[in-house]
């Protein structure tokens, strides 16, 4: 049995609709319900009301299932240790047993501090025409020293960099400058909100006094929570990484690296604690070794977002733009195997979901998308290439191995003439 193949639908006010995600050959939708405000419990009816949406042509077309939550976002009370925290907590717990109750079972969130994934440009052009979402780190600080003006930015950049943001901030036209601020600023995927720069500096000024260690023990205390919650409902929680993995804006991050994810699966040792395994956001760190993470974190990866990013220079790995899925700095091909020998193994052992729900990522926009507005990195076309790009790859490794006895018989008896 291959990875469940699911995309990413942001309700019915997305441009790729779902009838273009089951052309594509998912069987599984990756959705969440954005207009909920975050904190909120999630009300079985909205639930109930979505799914029904998702399955409405079963009955007519190849079926589609709600598979996976993607987000179920925590409050910033949370990630900061308010004494509020307890309610939305308890919220969380209500959410996850009312998405238990409608039959989900997988519910992907993150941690990350005020913004969610980073970029610095929304339409780089490829070579070949399509674009793509760009970080450059030194766009980043343009924002940061320039557009923001954060208090004591300074200490984040290197003096050459600090140097080389002035020069290029005094060369921006007034457009480029607003196109950098809305790109930064640009609210969580599937909202069209944004931050303003002075809601923004507010925000960032609550975490003043939460540095690393504040924002793991938060963590560590929130999964320790409702983990347990999940686990009795049957419901397998999953943190996506940090993107990009790294401390931005003077934010803290902890789920960057492979250290950062084992002290998170420590913390609450009980299945339900796992992990959306994102090979963009981990494989833009060259010490994150995506294959023998995946053997490694086996049984606690529920759920995968295939991508790859391409390092655009070799003195670092901050600047970087999202690759086509099989090229790139990740080594797709031994990603796919280790992820195949894992869901071989639960079938073997009759331990987890054997189908692991699987959805191509950040594809570039191409062909008739280019004419069109969608989410950033999630127009249909790329992430149709890219799907069938990895679904061809799931099948070549799993018949290869498949194959392996017959290859090794036939040499023994080429052993023998």
């Amino acid at each position: 049995m291959g990875m469940l193949q699911t995309m990413r639908w942001f309700g019915p006010n997305d441009p790729v609709s779902l009838m273009d995600i089951r052309q594509a050959g998912c069987a599984g939708v990756v959705t969440a319900l954005h207009q909920i405000p975050v904190g909120e419990v999630w009300p079985t009816a909205a639930i109930e009301q979505r799914k029904q949406l998702v399955e409405a042509d079963n009955d007519r077309y190849s079926a589609l299932h709600w598979a996976v939550v993607e987000s179920l976002p925590v409050h910033e009370a949370i990630k900061k240790g308010q004494p509020e925290r307890a309610q939305y907590i308890e919220n969380y717990k209500a959410s996850i047993r009312n998405l238990a109750n409608c039959g989900i079972r997988t519910v992907c969130y993150n941690f990350m501090p005020v913004l969610d994934w980073s970029r610095t440009n929304l339409s780089y052009e490829m070579p070949d025409g399509s674009r793509a979402l760009r970080f450059v780190w030194e766009d980043f600080a343009v924002f940061d020293l320039c557009i923001l003006k954060r208090p004591g930015a300074e200490a984040d950049y290197e003096p050459e960099l600090i140097e080389s943001a002035h020069r290029s901030f005094a060369q921006m036209t007034p457009d480029r400058v607003t196109e950098l601020a809305n790109i930064v600023l640009l609210g969580l995927p599937g909202s069209e909100e944004a931050f303003t720069l002075d809601t923004f500096q507010g925000l960032l000024d609550d975490y003043a006094t939460i540095g690393d260690t504040e924002l793991r023990n938060n963590l560590y205390y929130f999964i320790q929570q409702v983990a347990p919650v999940a686990e009795e409902a049957g419901v397998n929680l999953c943190i996506h990484p940090d993107d990009p993995p790294m401390p931005l804006l003077g934010l803290p991050r902890v789920v960057s690296t492979e250290s950062d994810l084992a002290r998170l699966m420590e913390a609450c040792p009980v299945t339900a604690n796992g992990i959306t395994f994102c090979t963009g956001s981990l494989g833009i760190r060259p010490d994150n070794d995506l294959p023998g993470m995946i053997s490694r974190f086996g049984n606690r990866i529920h759920f995968v977002h295939l991508r790859t990013t391409k390092q655009e220079r070799t003195d670092g790995w901050r600047n970087f733009h999202e690759a086509d899925h099989l090229a790139g700095d990740v080594d797709m091909y031994a990603v796919v195997k280790a992820i195949v020998l894992e869901q071989q193994r639960r079938e073997r052992t009759g331990t987890g979901v054997t189908a692991i729900p699987m959805r191509p990522d950040h594809g570039h926009q191409m062909l008739d998308d280019l004419h069109k507005k969608t989410y950033p990195g999630y127009s249909a076309i790329g992430r149709l290439r890219g799907l069938a790009e990895l679904r061809g790859l799931e099948l070549g490794i799993t018949r290869s191995l498949a194959d392996q006895p017959a290859q090794a018989s036939y040499q023994t008896y080429a052993n023998t003439l």
